[in-house]
């Protein structure tokens, strides 16, 4: 056999140079998220995963953080800027872009789940079976819903079903805007970014939120009155998340880092999450208490009226589905089995 000639051998030498290089280079994950710094979702999710696949690749994958759609474009437009490469890592709603992921659209039909990490559970399981086709070109590392949704006001309390009528009231998603229909109010749609500003000038009278992400944007204190629905039943409505990446930017790590993601994704994640989102509830319901807010606790009959009202959501749902070839009942039977599920996991701690 020949010996390789001294030009190969340094070539040779250049490329493993070379490999060597471009595997302990930096990887830097464009982060992009709807949330000022100080909210409860940079600080005790996206700041803490992000340290976390720091730390596990040995500072080889890092975040550059986004915050408040820093990065351009508007919240409806994540689901899009991920899967096309603009980002490389988002959470968002996908209940933004209205209609285009309907499946998903199960955990936001109302009183079905009751805490954010018994959502969060059923809807990765759930995502799995049903969903993985709603979101081509993006890999999903978690999703999840956020804890109970409530009614909050700037003028007009909300005592019971007919205090809704003549009200113009936010909602983030299909559903909760047809939910909001039910009940009597004039719905409008907008991503929570532009609730404050909606409020200050009059173009909206309230709208639906749940507690975590009130103080995030002052929301409490723009709000007199605060109504929530008998504790004894599911949460009034709750939002999906999902913690989305770009499928490509994904296959273009190296193994070791990509474990280093697989590590921090999946049921695991999702459930972590939504105990997060559970666990922001006192604190963030607390300043609402401190400026003497009005509360309003629902009685369980007058919240039975609000469940009738809005029955008629869950076989338009099935409709919706099932008129784009999906088995709609199958769906949202599977979606109430996990929550049945996962409300008995909780229930044995």
């Amino acid at each position: 056999m020949k010996s390789r000639s001294r030009p190969a051998l340094y070539a040779a030498a250049a490329l493993a140079l070379a490999a060597g290089s471009a595997s302990a280079q930096e990887v830097v994950l464009k982060f992009h998220h709807i949330w000022p710094t100080a909210a409860m979702a940079p600080q005790k999710v996206i700041g803490p995963w992000c340290d976390k696949i720091a730390a596990e690749s040995n500072n080889r994958m890092r975040c550059q953080l986004l915050p408040a759609m820093s990065g351009g474009g508007t919240p409806p437009q994540l689901v899009d800027r991920v899967k096309d490469g603009v980002d490389d890592l988002v959470v968002t709603l996908p209940g933004y872009t209205a209609g285009r992921f309907p499946r998903m659209e199960v955990f936001e039909l109302p009183f079905m789940v009751s805490s954010a990490e018994q959502g969060a559970q059923a809807s990765w399981d759930y995502y799995q079976k049903h969903a993985k086709e709603e979101f081509p070109g993006t890999k999903i590392l978690a999703t999840w819903v956020h804890d109970p949704g409530f009614v909050h006001t700037s003028s007009k309390p909300v005592n019971k079903l007919e205090d809704f009528r003549g009200l113009k009231m936010r909602a983030p998603t299909r559903q909760t805007n047809k939910l909001l229909g039910k009940l009597g109010a004039t719905p409008v749609g907008m991503p929570v970014t532009g609730v404050a500003d909606a409020l200050s000038k009059g173009t909206i009278d309230g709208y639906v939120l749940p507690w975590e992400v009130i103080p995030a944007f002052k929301l409490h204190e723009m709000s007199k009155y605060h109504t929530e629905t008998d504790p004894g039943h599911p949460a009034l409505y709750t939002a999906g998340f999902i913690f989305a990446m770009n499928q490509a930017k994904y296959d273009s790590l190296p193994a070791d880092l990509k474990k280093v993601i697989d590590d921090n994704s999946g049921a695991q994640l999702s459930r972590q999450i939504g105990k997060v989102w559970d666990e922001s509830r006192p604190a963030a319901r607390k300043l609402a208490e401190a400026r003497s807010n009005n509360f309003i606790q629902l009685s369980p009959a007058e919240t039975d009226r609000w469940v009738k009202a809005s029955d008629s959501l869950y076989q338009e749902w099935v409709r919706d589905l099932e008129n784009r070839k999906l088995p709609g009942k199958e769906m949202l039977k599977d979606a109430r089995d996990l929550l049945a599920k996962y409300k008995g996991d909780a229930a044995k701690k």
